[in-house]
């Protein structure tokens, strides 16, 4: 399947709470991000922790970063250089030097075995470097790393090793041995290096450039560890908007639209900074309408969250979550495009896979997800279903995989978690029940309508006009001229009553018209 040309524009809603960040591949809204003024423990945030809790049942430890509960450290993400980086801690945090020590020198200690215990490592309860590997999640403390590592825009360094690795999606061999020769080159001691996908084609003065800003980084977090009390955040992961351009932009990137004058500066001077000549592709939004209703945005977000998602094919899909796993169930509604049952299976289903492609970037979906197709019975047509889906979620930044739709027309996807599911609220008061999901009878209805008649006659109208909901006004038109409650209205007051509809009124509000056209209010 050839993949579509993708246009991406950034919308971002500045409030004096919070940044709003909405991303639209081809107008469309695939991933949307929040972040408070006050957020504290996002993603790639390194800290100076203190061990609080050994577990040595669960091979583990709680660790205080400062966060309302312990955040939790397993055995398997404590970094096979633990050793090195407990020691460098301690080297840092009683170093007197202006410019800290010269890291290349450090001498590594030898790595921990991958089947150890947790006990032996932590013993004593030393305060150690760790990175947030997860944000808090409902009731749980953020889940930490020991394996520090720090992203730039073409590569990412991991100290205390010297190996360098290249992205999988950079195919071209010929590309990969030159990346390496080129990184190999200009990579200090002590420090590993990941090439990211960015990288490709790029020159010796860039990735040297993006290598000095991450290593005046590492060499910031060292003096920072200079007499610091744990718990304690050492360095911080930029903020979400340049984080998602650090990682998203490319070529295809066309706009990106900021409400905020200080905000819409620091983008520009990012975009400068880290790809020159496209800080054109930056507008500061100055209009009074708001910037997501202005592009389509909040139309999007109404549409996209909730229970219930429509496709254009008249098709919907059914969203449930549970604490163990989140379950997505295919309708195929109204419209068939063939006479034959697998044939329009096969379509709403293909259909299917790229609305939930782009409803877990949407809702960053996390664990196990269920998907309950519409049955086919056909294996070939399953595969296609599979590869569509495997296709639709390239674009995915979070880490999945997926099993091929069983005989039962399930499919099982797992989604890489880091942050809680995006959930927002498209429900509103209905203004007929006020929440309470009752409203009048009908028989009362009608009789507070003919109430409220009576006492218009009685103050000399002759001549009125009801205005209803339609519901309503079948009711008080049904049967035929003679047998209608309107007409027994008419009979039984001497008034000429005229009936109308209107569907902007809720189901129970009515409005009398004097001969004027003029509202009656009473």
């Amino acid at each position: 399947m050839e993949k579509e040309l993708l246009n991406k524009e950034l919308i971002i809603n500045a409030t004096p709470g919070e940044v709003e960040i909405a991303l639209l591949e081809n107008k469309k809204l695939v991933e949307l991000h929040n972040e408070k003024s006050d957020a504290g423990f996002a993603v790639g945030d390194i800290f100076l922790g203190k061990v609080k809790k050994l577990m040595p049942g669960l091979n583990a430890a709680f660790i205080d970063v400062g966060y309302e509960k312990d955040a939790f450290l397993h055995y398997t993400d404590l970094s096979p250089y633990i050793r090195s980086i407990l020691k460098f801690t301690q080297l840092c945090m009683v170093d007197k030097s202006d410019t800290g020590f010269d890291f290349s020198k450090f001498q590594v200690e030898p790595e921990i075995a991958k089947t150890g215990k947790i006990t032996e490592v932590l013993n004593g309860k030393p305060n150690v470097l760790v990175q947030i590997l997860k944000e808090p999640i409902a009731s749980k403390g953020p889940r930490l790393s020991c394996e520090v590592s720090i992203p730039g825009r073409f590569i990412v360094i991991t100290p205390f090793n010297d190996i360098v690795a290249i992205s999988k999606k950079i195919h071209s061999s010929e590309e990969r041995k030159r990346l390496q020769r080129i990184v190999e080159s200009i990579k200090p001691k002590n420090i590993g290096v990941i090439v990211r996908t960015a990288a490709e084609g790029k020159n010796t003065a860039e990735l040297h450039e993006d290598m000095r800003n991450l290593l005046d980084n590492w060499k910031d977090l060292q003096l920072k560890l200079r007499d610091a009390k744990a718990p304690v955040k050492i360095l911080s992961e930029e903020n979400k908007t340049t984080s998602i351009l650090r990682d998203l932009l490319t070529k295809e990137f066309n706009r990106i639209i900021v409400n905020d004058k200080t905000l819409y500066n620091e983008t520009a001077d990012y975009i400068q900074r880290i790809a020159p000549g496209k800080q054109n592709i930056v507008s500061y939004y100055q209009d009074s309408t708001p910037v997501f209703e202005q592009h389509g945005v909040l139309k999007q977000i109404k549409s996209a969250f909730g229970k219930t998602v429509n496709l254009n094919s008249g098709a919907y899909l059914i969203i449930e979550d549970t604490e163990a796993l989140s379950v997505i169930d295919v309708n195929s509604g109204y419209k068939n495009i063939s006479s034959s049952q697998e044939e329009n299976a096969l379509a709403t289903n293909l259909e299917a896979a790229e609305e939930i492609a782009r409803q877990l970037r949407l809702r960053d979906i996390g664990g196990i997800i269920v998907v309950d197709f519409i049955d086919m019975k056909n294996p070939e047509n399953r595969k296609k279903v599979l590869e569509a889906m495997e296709n639709f979620m390239r674009e995915d930044r979070a880490r999945h995989a997926l099993l091929p739709i069983s005989k039962f027309g399930v499919m099982q996807i797992t989604r890489q978690r880091m942050r809680p599911e995006m959930k927002i609220n498209t429900s509103e008061i209905c203004p007929s029940c006020k929440g309470s999901g009752k409203v009048t009878s009908t028989l009362v209805l009608i009789d507070d309508i003919e109430n409220k008649l009576a006492y218009l006659v009685s103050n000399q109208h002759r001549q009125l006009t009801l205005m209803v909901h339609p519901i309503v006004f079948s009711h008080l038109t049904k049967g035929n001229y003679f047998t209608s409650i309107k007409r027994k209205w008419s009979k039984k007051y001497k008034v000429n009553l005229q009936v109308k509809q209107d569907s902007a009124l809720g189901i129970i509000q009515y409005k009398f018209y004097d001969t004027n056209n003029e509202h009656i209010r009473i």
